[in-house]
């Protein structure tokens, strides 16, 4: 049976570590769909096809119904964050190492968005319960190697397939005679979907950690019965949806214009080949990151397209890209050690 909204409270009340891993949980969400959503609208704000605030506030309508609609028929996605590590030592101190995973994550994040890098927060969560996980533990023991294998999967295909799938849309769209205004009306569906499919894959991932905090002050820390409310979801989809609201420009800017200088075509060949890549590994269970598959999928279009890409900044979002699994383990890892102290 699913867990109910009132005994979720009462599990709060009775357990101050779960309602800090709730709360440092809301916020990630919000900072996911603070820096994280921003790319699924950034093709469709630099070409114009939509002004910068109405774009927003699709966005987030659309991460809230992703999040609603995919995780009621398929929750693999959040079955794979909620397994990736295995907690023990106690009730107490594995909600401490959870809570430092989830710092990690916020000031990951914080630090991504001040330099308008796009990075993967569905990385920094794997990654940051991992390290704390560890720290924990005291070996890599406790890791589930399996579900770190979808993850890598994930990173792998979501990074060369949304490059070969932009490249392939923009030739494919290149000869088709469509009029500017009809390529500019195309991106706004556009967008929106790339939008609705970020919930559907990162909103999953911390509806995982929530059940995992449930399981915890439970005193058990393995799979289970894996049933997601729907209050849940709906919790989850709004932080994410008010994360959205608050902008995200610095991101739209580095991708769509300091990396790839979008026209209206381009930006309609990144939006559908990010959506065909997101779409078929949210069907499959994979964990991908929506930002590298966007991302990717923009360069794939450039690469091809009148402006070529500034592959000096694509190399330092790439080397963010490769820092956050180490650099958000070790975060993740010295925060535990340090809150396990206190």
């Amino acid at each position: 049976m699913p867990l109910s909204f009132w005994n979720f409270l009462v599990q709060m009340s009775e357990n101050p570590a779960l309602s800090g891993t709730v709360l440092l949980t809301l916020a990630v969400l919000l900072v996911n769909g603070w820096t994280d959503a921003p790319n699924a609208i950034a093709g469709a704000v630099v070409t114009g096809a939509l002004p910068f605030r109405p774009a927003v506030v699709m966005a987030a309508v659309c991460n809230f119904l992703g999040v609603l609609c995919v995780t009621s028929v398929n929750a693999s996605v959040a079955e794979t964050v909620y397994s990736i590590a295995s907690f023990g030592g106690g009730t107490k101190a594995a909600f401490t190492a959870l809570c430092a995973a989830m710092t990690a994550i916020v000031l990951w994040a914080a630090a991504a968005w001040l330099f308008g890098i796009p990075t993967s927060e569905s990385h920094a969560l794997v990654a940051g319960i991992s390290g704390a996980a560890v720290a924990l533990e005291g070996s890599f023991s406790c890791i589930r190697w399996g579900c770190w294998a979808k993850v890598g999967l994930g990173l792998i295909l979501s990074a060369a397939a949304g490059f070969w799938a932009g490249k392939a849309v923009y030739r494919g769209l290149k000869p088709v005679k469509l009029s500017h205004r009809t390529v500019l009306l195309a991106q706004v569906p556009g967008a929106a979907a790339a939008a609705f499919l970020h919930g559907a894959q990162d909103g999953q991932k911390f509806i995982g950690v929530f059940l995992l905090g449930s399981a915890l002050a439970q005193g058990r820390a393995d799979e289970g019965t894996f049933l997601i409310p729907l209050w849940l979801m709906a919790l989850c989809a709004l932080f994410m949806a008010l994360g959205t609201l608050m902008g995200g420009q610095k991101i739209i800017d580095t991708v769509g214009r300091d990396m790839v200088a979008l026209g209206p075509r381009e930006g309609l060949a990144a939006d559908l080949g990010s959506i065909a890549c997101l779409l078929g590994a949210t069907l499959l269970g994979l964990p991908v990151s929506t930002t590298h598959t966007r991302t990717c999928a923009l360069l794939g279009v450039g690469s091809v397209g009148a402006a070529r890409p500034d592959w000096a900044v694509a190399g330092k979002i790439a080397l963010a890209w490769v820092l956050t699994f180490p650099g958000c383990m070790a975060i993740g890892y010295w925060m535990a050690r340090v809150f396990l102290t206190l």
